[in-house]
């Protein structure tokens, strides 16, 4: 790869460049499925944890002429073992089936796509006991995306 570079223009993302061929990913709009929030039914004091567990699915996509992946993001928040937000937001990206897409380029579309899964929340959070809360930090370590790859290139 001779140039990598990260670019938004309306909704596509370039991501890369290889033997002068741009790879463009088209990017859709973060879709919120799920935004079930109960209120605690014990009030609560101002410092009180609030635990939360995000989970990541990764699903294929596919047409005649395109292929893509669909990243869904869970997040449940609990205090003292009731739930009291759950959350569930996917967003797609479309790519060319002859274009390859490698693992950093992957990386940044499950970033950028968790980037607005944690911007919606911080919108949404507002007025509610989680206002003061944060959803927690990507954990890119954890996650095995080479197992992912050949399906993209399928």
């Amino acid at each position: 790869m001779d140039l990598f570079i990260f670019l938004m223009a309306k909704n596509y993302l370039v991501l890369g460049k290889t033997n002068s061929t741009l790879v463009m990913i088209e990017q859709t709009e973060l879709v919120v499925s799920k935004w079930e929030y109960s209120a605690p039914i014990v009030p609560t004091v101002a410092d009180e944890y609030y635990s939360d567990h995000t989970y990541l699915d990764v699903q294929r996509k596919r047409s005649p002429t395109k292929k893509g992946i669909a990243c869904r993001f869970t997040c449940v928040f609990t205090l003292n073992e009731q739930v009291v937000l759950e959350y569930v937001a996917q967003d797609t990206y479309v790519i060319d089936l002859d274009d390859i897409i490698d693992k950093n380029e992957l990386f940044s579309m499950i970033r950028n796509a968790y980037s607005k899964f944690s911007e919606k929340f911080d919108l949404r959070k507002l007025g509610t006991v989680l206002q003061n809360s944060s959803l927690r930090a990507l954990e890119e370590e954890e996650m095995n995306l080479d197992s992912l790859l050949p399906q993209l290139d399928l």
